[in-house]
């Protein structure tokens, strides 16, 4: 197990440089346009992964780091580029992380390289757990999945939500109800192989931020795609289900589902995104009040400004300390015991709203328009306390987490 460590180690700092250069170089230079355009910017997705970037090999380099700090280092640096782009590049290790989670060594091998396919040939993945009435209230999903077992085949019915990169995708991983009396304990999930009859895009939102990342509703009409699609098996999922019956039948402890445990191993990820909006803004805003002069002097010169950016810049170490530690724990196999992973992700989200809030006072009003970054920034940030659990779902988990109650 490696030790916890604030310090990047040589490998992990030219990475980190690497990185830092191609948002700078490309990522930020397009952020303005397809933001407007709220299009997927492949051209800058087809650059990342003729890089590299954009890779099954990165990411599990970066995954499987044992410091834990890969992602969190690659996702802030990329995100610091911009959001929207930042997620339109990441935005498949969602269904990636769905698979190396939940599914058996032969399906990662399979599905996890088509999810990216090579420089010559990009492919996308979607994770598509959320539903039009079942967002954070996962217990009330209603995508039902049907073993049919004359043909060894699920027959999935429903409507996700709230998709990224849903309906373009090249794969698809959805989480379905198998058990209607378990609640959230009778869900599994599912590989939807590419060409599959019965999927098609549904609405495609227009979003306050994030625009250049596509977010959609996923339908599923009578899609049947064959047992071994089912990730983890069907051997592993009737162990698991009869488990939770029996638990249910004493009361016993909750069971982990496939989407929470999806959900868990990526929310320190979330934060370090939000970090990285974070301190894009607050670098915007510090070389705003150094240069800009009022009454004959830079505004950095006003204790208000200053106290405002050595609040931001706190606030920013602060979260990034609490999300490499999460990432330390959940790569080192250390559990949650107060909802580290949770904590990171309220802590960083909430962090990047009010930074980016206060860049925008601090450049006045030319941080209202758009000839500035830091108006795109605050609206991207939103979303940070919004997916992949609410702050308020935060909150909920890491108070029943500290008292003991079951989190449904």
């Amino acid at each position: 197990m490696a030790e916890f460590t604030m310090e990047l180690n040589d490998e992990q700092k030219e990475v980190r440089d690497w990185l830092h250069g191609f948002a700078a170089d490309v990522i930020r230079p397009a952020a303005a346009e397809w933001d407007e355009r709220e299009e997927t910017p492949w051209p800058v997705i087809q650059e990342a992964a003729k890089v590299g970037i954009y890779s099954l090999d990165f990411y599990a380099q970066q995954y499987f780091d044992q410091t834990g700090l890969g992602i969190p280092m690659a996702m802030e640096e990329l995100f610091w580029g911009d959001a929207g782009i930042a997620l339109s590049i990441v935005g498949t290790g969602l269904a990636a992380v769905g698979v190396l989670a939940n599914g058996t060594e032969e399906q990662i091998g399979t599905w996890v390289p088509q999810m990216y396919g090579d420089a010559n040939d990009v492919k996308l993945a979607a994770f598509c757990s959320s539903e039009p009435d079942a967002g954070s209230d996962v217990a009330s999903m209603r995508t039902r999945a049907v073993y049919d077992e004359a043909k060894d085949e699920w027959v999935i019915n429903g409507t996700k939500t709230w998709a990224t990169n849903g309906g373009i995708a090249n794969v698809h991983v959805v989480v379905a109800v198998v058990d209607p009396e378990l609640g959230s304990k009778g869900h599994a999930s599912f590989i939807i192989p590419p060409n599959t009859p019965g999927l098609a895009q549904g609405q495609k939102f227009k979003k306050h931020g994030i625009r250049a990342s596509h977010t959609a509703e996923v339908i599923l009409d009578h899609v049947r795609v064959p047992g071994s699609c089912l990730l983890g098996g069907k051997e592993k999922l009737d162990e698991r289900l009869a488990r939770a019956r029996e638990r249910a039948k004493a009361g016993g402890e909750r069971v982990k589902n496939a989407a929470m445990a999806t959900f868990e191993a990526s929310r320190p990820a979330v934060g370090a995104m939000a970090v990285g909006t974070a301190r894009a803004a607050y670098e915007v805003a510090l070389d705003y009040a150094m240069t800009r002069e009022q009454f004959g002097r830079p505004i950095i010169d006003n204790q208000g400004v200053a106290f405002q950016l050595a609040e931001m810049r706190t606030q920013i170490d602060a979260a990034r300390l609490l999300v490499w530690r999460a990432s330390w724990m959940a790569i080192n196999g250390k559990p949650f015991t107060a909802a580290e992973g949770s904590m990171s992700k309220l802590f960083a989200s909430e962090t990047s709203k009010k930074v980016t809030a206060q860049a925008i006072q601090i450049l006045g009003g030319n941080g209202y328009t758009r000839e500035y970054p830091v108006e795109r920034m605050h609206r991207d940030s939103a979303i940070y306390t919004i997916f992949e659990g609410t702050s308020e779902i935060q909150r909920l988990v890491i108070a029943r987490t500290l008292s003991g109650m079951p989190i449904r």
